[in-house]
């Protein structure tokens, strides 16, 4: 264990606690690896952040949604729709069911399909959902850009725009513009939702880098309502238990040490609002069951080509998907066991 007086960290800045913490360490040629596992955050230190815009219960009071987990849909392809065909396929989604959709990670402002146009089409398909469902929906519009003023602008479009969340990619972008959006999304009453594209090359070797859990902490500082933690039964990486002990690091006010699922500290974040952790890649609705089994009720399950991929349609998968989640919930409070009988419910 390595331990740092507080007073060598600026208050309310993850780049500098980074820097500080795993910054030219990493580079000593006199290690061949490092890897840092866990940290403690202080009380005191945790005091002086922001953390998530609104966090868990203030966005489902915004969205007037409870007792089950939120379903989403990454709209696919990921890359090469006109704005025109992206707005019909979130609206056939939302129509079916979902409570978003959402751009993928690097669906940012190539010439095939400007932000601005995404905006607006993306934008009529929410209202035009809304209005047939009688449901507030989302869509999350990514407003990741090349300098933190666009990012700013594109955010602030959104605003005006009535949607009701904006998405950042947290390690390409950056600490410094994440907080900056975050303080933006509290002030203009936006949700935010983390893509944590990249983390792979900072945390999936074992013996160098760091563990996911670490960049969880800190993206719950640095500010965001939800962010992308895997999936446990899909095809990224990540074991049960493992999961679940950052899961509820990104969740929980209190969290007790428990080695055996990866929590080497215990944490305290004295009422720092919680993030949303997301279950997202490879993920179908044979797959509801086990999702609502581990999970619980707040996370947000997406399925991208789980939903598009349904041979009778967009609309069709997204209303598979929301069946499915209504089932399992119902089960679940029956008292029967999702892990034993999740194929025979639904």
């Amino acid at each position: 264990y390595v331990a740092y007086p507080l007073d060598l960290f600026e208050e309310g800045s993850v780049t500098n606690l980074f820097t500080s913490i795993v910054g030219n360490v990493f580079g000593f040629k006199a290690l061949r690896a490092l890897r840092l596992e866990d940290l403690r955050i202080p009380p005191s230190y945790v005091k002086t952040f922001q953390g998530p815009p609104h966090g868990i219960q203030v966005e489902r009071d915004k969205l007037n949604k409870y007792g089950r987990s939120l379903l989403g849909c990454t709209i696919k392809p990921k890359l090469g729709l006109s704005a025109k065909n992206y707005g019909r396929a979130v609206y056939e989604c939302l129509r079916g069911g979902l409570d978003f959709t959402k751009d993928d990670e690097n669906v940012n402002s190539q010439p095939f399909m400007r932000w601005r146009d995404r905006f607006l089409f993306v934008a009529e398909a929410l209202y035009k959902a809304q209005a047939e469902t009688g449901e507030i929906k989302g869509h999350y519009l990514n407003a990741t850009a090349g300098n933190c003023d666009e990012m700013i602008k594109r955010a602030q479009c959104a605003k005006e725009l009535g949607v009701p969340i904006v998405m950042h990619d947290y390690l390409t972008g950056g600490f410094t513009a994440n907080t900056s959006l975050a303080y933006y999304c509290r002030d203009n009453s936006l949700l935010l939702h983390i893509h944590r594209a990249m983390h792979a090359v900072i945390d999936r070797q074992k013996i160098h880098g760091m563990h996911f859990r670490v960049l969880a902490k800190a993206l719950r500082l640095s500010g965001g309502d939800h962010l992308h933690s895997g999936t446990v039964v899909g095809k990224l990486e990540g074991e049960r238990e493992v999961t679940l002990g950052f899961v509820d690091i990104m969740r929980d006010d209190f969290i007790e040490k428990d080695r055996s699922r990866g929590v080497y500290f215990t944490q305290d974040w004295v009422s720092l609002p919680g993030t949303i952790p997301v279950a997202s890649g490879g993920i179908h609705v044979w797959h509801m069951p086990a999702l609502v089994d581990i999970f619980g009720d707040d996370a947000c399950l997406q399925f991208g080509g789980g939903t598009l991929g349904h041979p009778w349609g967009n609309a069709p998968g997204a209303a598979a998907n929301r069946i499915a989640c209504e089932v399992c919930i119902q089960a679940r409070n029956e008292g029967r066991s999702l892990a034993a009988e999740g194929n025979q419910i639904i």
